[in-house]
């Protein structure tokens, strides 16, 4: 069911960590068009988009006071209690974050500061698609909440009925979130870019989505910010004999009924143990409701057997998964020689559903090897940092002269004349006292 590499040899490594990725060119001339057709007709484009797209008609793109209201009494109690106890423990980990100021005299009379003030505006975006993603919701919201960003605004798709998920506006009503959109896809990032009549434009882009959306988000990059690009969800799980095989299936299937572009990889330390997890795959998956999906998902998966902990290690850092499990032997010290990766799992009881709905840390993390450059979303996301100085006289005559020679030696004599003059000022006003 899933391909199996048994210690391959290095040169081949590079071609074992290549993801499920088909050729975007038709992807982003469709986006581009998206993109142009939001900011030229605004509203009217984007309920066209939203008619042949996702063959929804929208009176309103706004979801309505009503509409939430009745979202609200449509979620079970036992969900309700379960997202709020999420987001307790998702604000618990998010406020311990918050930065404090940093206030450094770094000569005498010369004062450094940096605060952190929170972005004014965001968009949030939460896939629909074959499973509404509500805890999405908790995971861009909260930390934005936590930060105090002034306006939070969430465009999501609507089913075909043209309602939002009863749980998604929960989940927004309670975390904060101050306007919803009924908008998916291209489009929704189009207008959290560019603002229509009804659709705010936004300071910043937050949040996953597939191929059209990561286009649109790459494609807005220059206009607005966005948290980080991502791809397709991934998991990688490293396994020795200290693994228990049914939890690693389970672990490898909880990625693969993503969607059919998602991959789960197993490094293991012998066959014995991808015997047993296979077999494991093979009786779990036939008890899912997204078997079809997770056996797609499975054709681009692996299992990669590789004798020595040093190789396994060496080959997780290349991969740079988005989630990575760690079932082995010492899993604290094997973590701590990991230096790429999005969000990582300690030990045998620690799944990557955990961190997707409710142990405190984000889920909204970066794919397709951009864990080797790029942190998954946390307060810092909500947040600018702003540098202060102050000079004092004392501090210029301090640093009057390196100014000026540092000045004068890249040919920007206005830049040297602004020292000057204020040293000048500084020697007159000492001679006349």
């Amino acid at each position: 069911m899933i391909k199996r590499y048994i210690n391959p040899e290095r040169n081949e490594w590079k071609a074992l960590t290549e993801r499920c990725l088909s050729d975007d060119a038709d992807i982003k001339n469709r986006v581009d068009d998206i993109i142009e057709q939001v900011k030229n007709g605004g509203d009217d484009a984007i309920r066209r988009l939203v008619s042949s797209i996702d063959n929804v008609e929208l009176e309103s793109l706004e979801v309505s006071e009503e509409e939430r209201r009745e979202a609200f009494e449509l979620v079970p109690q036992e969900l309700k209690d379960a997202i709020s106890k999420a987001v307790r423990n998702i604000t618990l980990f998010h406020a311990a974050q918050r930065f404090e100021p940093v206030r450094v005299e770094t000569v005498p009379g010369v004062l450094c500061v940096q605060r952190a003030v929170p972005i004014k505006r965001v968009g949030l975006y939460v896939p629909g698609g074959t499973a509404p993603l509500f805890s999405t919701v908790l995971m861009l919201a909260v930390p934005a909440k936590v930060a105090g960003c002034e306006e939070i605004i969430l465009c999501t798709p609507a089913n075909k009925e043209g309602k939002v998920a009863p749980a998604v506006l929960f989940a927004s009503m309670v975390c904060g979130v101050h306007r919803v959109f009924k908008v998916g896809g291209a489009q929704a990032v189009a207008a959290m870019a560019y603002g229509t009549d009804t659709i705010p434009a936004v300071d910043k882009i937050f949040g996953p989505g597939n191929r059209y959306v990561t286009k649109a988000k790459e494609s807005v990059s220059s206009k607005v910010a966005i948290d980080m690009p991502a791809g397709p969800s991934e998991v990688l799980v490293m396994a020795d004999d200290t693994a228990v095989p049914s939890f690693v299936a389970s672990d490898l299937l909880s990625q693969a009924e993503h969607g059919t572009d998602s991959q789960a990889i197993l490094v293991c330390s012998s066959e014995e143990i991808a015997d047993a997890v296979s077999a494991e795959v093979a009786r779990q998956i036939e008890l899912l409701p997204r078997k079809e999906l997770a056996l797609k998902s499975l054709e681009n998966s692996r299992i990669i057997v590789l004798s020595t902990a040093d190789d396994r290690i060496e080959f997780v850092n290349l991969y740079a998964p988005e989630h990575l499990i760690i079932s082995t032997h010492d899993a604290w010290g094997v973590s701590a020689r990991i230096t790429a990766a999005g969000s990582v799992f300690i030990g045998n009881y620690s799944p990557e559903s955990a961190g997707d709905y409710a142990s405190g840390t984000n889920h909204t993390l970066p794919t397709s090897g951009w864990a080797r450059s790029h942190s998954g979303v946390n307060l810092d996301s909500f947040v600018r940092k702003i540098t202060y100085q102050e000079l004092t006289s004392e501090g210029m005559n301090s640093l009057g002269k390196v100014i000026v020679e540092m000045a004068r030696a890249e040919g920007l004599d206005a830049h040297a004349n602004a020292a000057l003059l204020r040293m000048e000022n500084i020697k007159d006003a000492k001679d006349e006292n």
